[in-house]
């Protein structure tokens, strides 16, 4: 990680994203704002945020990465976070995660420290993560249907209470495997701490070159989380028959899959820039996952 320094403009920009239906806001928003006024900030909002603030320009979230913003603050959960990465990465917008959950492992700032982080910013004593992300690509009859980018894992499941899934593997175009799976997870570094992690995957550090392939729930025991390069191509072929299937985007976006149809993965060109405080990978996992200390 590198130390993160704000741009020397004496007129600096942020945008504020934020999780719907938090009443906490009404007090969390107006002192914010007040300390962004402080320090000459020009603030833009988007719609959620719009609903407990008033003053601010509001912009569509989708839009935010066409206005030059020094960064983003999220206040709310991961689930926030991704959906604000997946808009601000591919114009390398910074982003600030205040966590108003309970987990968090991507919004590591609790809301006692916002102001001190703040000001930690203001002073170039943050860290800046990247983080990369994972582009798939919905194949149907040979084209090009969808196309997604994902933070933390595209999931191929059941989309109700069905028979197992029938999903092929192939890595660069090699057969791997065949799978009676209620699904399977194709997860980056940052998405194996998430829904991967719950089905058996392990841990990788964000660091590692690397993506995830974990299956849920196969009927067969020996089928195991497999580890792969971030240069390959993966793609999992749908072999349901008339059995509906799946694809969830980070959990957030997705769409219905049909038999026959190609998902294709790789490495996104884009990577989520994360502001940090000075933690350790490990130091958040002992806290998210209450480890025990040595």
């Amino acid at each position: 990680m590198e130390t993160f320094r704000l741009s020397s403009h004496p007129t600096r920009s942020a945008a504020i994203v934020s999780k719907p239906n938090k009443p906490e806001l009404v007090q969390i928003l107006p002192d914010l704002l007040a300390w962004f006024k402080k320090h000459d900030y020009r603030i833009m909002v988007d719609l959620e945020t719009s609903a407990y603030v008033q003053g601010p320009k509001v912009v569509p979230r989708e839009e935010l990465a066409s206005h030059p913003l020094d960064f983003a603050i999220v206040l709310g959960g991961d689930g926030t976070l991704l959906s604000a990465a997946r808009v601000v990465s591919k114009s390398d917008i910074p982003i600030l995660g205040v966590n108003l959950g309970s987990l968090g492992f991507l919004t590591e700032v609790p809301l006692p420290s916002l102001y001190p982080t703040l000001e930690s910013l203001q002073s170039d004593h943050l860290w800046l993560d990247e983080r990369s992300m994972l582009d798939c690509q919905v194949l149907r009859g040979g084209r090009s249907v969808a196309e997604y980018t994902a933070l933390n894992d595209v999931v191929i499941g059941k989309s109700t209470i069905s028979r197992l899934n029938h999903l092929e593997l192939l890595i660069d175009g090699l057969f791997v495997s065949s799978y009676k799976a209620d699904g399977l997870i194709v997860s980056t570094p940052t998405g194996s701490t998430a829904y991967s992690l719950a089905a058996g995957g392990p841990i990788l550090m964000p660091s590692v070159s690397g993506l995830l392939v974990t299956p849920v729930s196969p009927h067969s025991l020996t089928h195991r989380s497999l580890v792969v390069r971030d240069t390959v191509t993966i793609e999992v072929v749908v072999k349901t028959g008339e059995e509906q299937v799946y694809l969830s985007v980070d959990g957030q976006l997705g769409m219905p899959l049909d038999d026959s149809d190609h998902i294709r993965c790789r490495k996104s060109d884009y990577k989520v820039r994360l502001l940090r405080l000075q933690k350790t990978f490990f130091e958040v996992l002992r806290t998210k996952l209450k480890w025990g200390e040595k």
